[in-house]
């Protein structure tokens, strides 16, 4: 029979336990159990549950309430454009120059986000006065303003929105607007609680209704404080003469210049709109003062 390795006890400390090694010896320890063969134990403290704990929800979907909803910040009092102004002076010195020669954002009324929106389709592209005209008899063609709902519009022949001054197109793009509006793809409360990313999307999503037209719609129906409308041919020529630039910049270059604006781009846009503005009528009769025309160029 081969011998057993003896395992080392080098470096191995003998346990610190009493040995048993007999069924005596254990009787004899559960009768009279010495000090030195009693097992200690760490104490542990037992939290009492009470049910006036207060707890947290981390994690919407386990809490027994719904989350409250969380509106996106607003340029709808003077105190949060009087912290933009404030900020866009801090923030470049070019732009507070500009500020210091012109009235600050007028203040104006919310729509409902639908009625903005169909707006927002009648006039594209089109020039002010026969936008407005086409706009007042589609109205009329709903009933008032607050008739201009999605079913009403639904309801509504593409030969008969073509009578208003509607083009066929843009019949389709208003039908399309009503269809995710009447499906709950998109509703009033969504558009109002959206942010800024996840609104782009649905919004982009509808036909007829592009990058530029979200953006406009963003800072002057929804009051939104930090967009930036890239494409928009007058804060791209804003920004060109306010840096003096000797190029239009692409929308990569208009990022990265109106970087130092966040949060607030949507009021260092207007002022681009401004001094392009006033450049124009300086031109045209000496005079400095701009000219407002209508909603997307007067204020928030």
């Amino acid at each position: 029979m081969p011998k057993r390795k003896q395992i080392s006890t080098m470096n191995h400390p003998p346990p610190q336990t009493t040995a048993i090694t007999t069924r005596t010896t254990v009787k004899k320890l559960r009768e009279n159990p010495t000090p030195s063969s009693k097992i200690p134990f760490q104490s542990r403290k037992i939290r009492k549950l009470t049910t006036t704990a207060t707890v947290v929800y981390n994690d919407p979907t386990k809490s027994p309430h719904p989350p409250l909803i969380k509106i996106p910040k607003s340029l709808s009092t003077k105190p949060e454009i009087d912290a933009a102004l404030n900020h866009l002076r801090s923030a470049d010195p070019l732009l507070a120059a500009l500020i210091s020669t012109h009235a600050p954002p007028k203040l104006s009324p919310n729509n409902s986000p639908f009625l903005s929106l169909t707006k927002s389709v009648i006039f594209q592209q089109l020039a002010t006065k026969a936008a407005n005209s086409i706009y007042t008899r589609f109205v009329s063609l709903c009933g008032t303003h607050s008739d201009v709902v999605p079913n009403r519009v639904l309801s509504l022949t593409p030969q008969k929105l073509r009578e208003t001054g509607v083009s066929a197109r843009k019949a389709s793009y208003l039908h399309d607007l009503s269809d995710k509006f009447s499906t709950g793809f998109l509703s009033d409360t969504l558009i109002l609680t959206a942010d800024d990313e996840k609104l782009f999307q649905m919004l982009t999503s509808v036909k007829g209704i592009g990058p530029w037209s979200v953006h406009m719609f963003m800072i002057f129906s929804l009051h939104r404080p930090d967009v930036l409308p890239v494409g928009d041919l007058g804060v791209r020529k804003g920004v060109q003469c306010l840096y003096g630039l000797k190029d239009l910049p692409k929308p990569m270059q208009m990022e990265q210049i109106c970087e130092k604006w966040r949060p607030y781009r949507s009021v260092g846009s207007w002022y681009m709109w401004r001094l392009m503005e006033a450049k124009t009528t300086k031109g045209n009769n000496g005079n400095a003062q701009g000219v407002v025309e209508d909603d997307q160029s007067g204020g928030f």
